[in-house]
């Protein structure tokens, strides 16, 4: 059974740069042998991520982000059974939501700085559609 999870948290350490580049070499070797793809997305401290994979491995996935003391304030903000994948094509794409477009944000919030802790999980999910569309993930490895 394939399941999506999105989640959203603040990095620990302010300059996130090499906690980025470090999740980003996690995941991408973690997650090819464990059938998960997803696409990471940062900016002003803030992770935004969707995982999608088999429940078991997707779960214990999370359990492990939850605890992982890169991270601070991790909310699951949305978590569906799925009948295909959206980021297949990623192990772990990535998107730097500071350099987003400011009438996509717009689009999916109030402000023209995307909060994920202010919006659903269907509305980040919707902007993280929407960048695929428009080619803004980047990082197909």
């Amino acid at each position: 059974m394939l399941v999506r999870l999105l989640y959203v948290s603040r990095a620990v350490d302010k300059d996130s740069t090499k906690a980025i580049e470090s999740i980003l070499e996690t995941s991408r070797s973690h997650n090819m042998g464990n059938g998960i793809t997803g696409v990471l997305c940062y900016g002003g401290g803030v992770f935004l991520q969707a995982i999608e994979g088999g429940r078991n491995a997707v779960n214990t996935l999370y359990n492990h982000i939850a605890s992982d003391k890169r991270h601070t304030d991790v909310v699951l903000l949305h978590y569906e059974e799925i009948s295909e994948r959206r980021f297949g094509g990623w192990t772990m794409g990535q998107v730097n939501l500071s350099k987003l477009n400011t009438s996509i944000v717009l689009k999916y919030s109030e402000r023209p700085e995307f909060d994920p802790y202010g919006v659903s999980g269907r509305v980040s999910l919707a902007l993280l559609e929407e960048l695929m569309a428009t080619a803004s993930i980047i990082g197909r490895a």
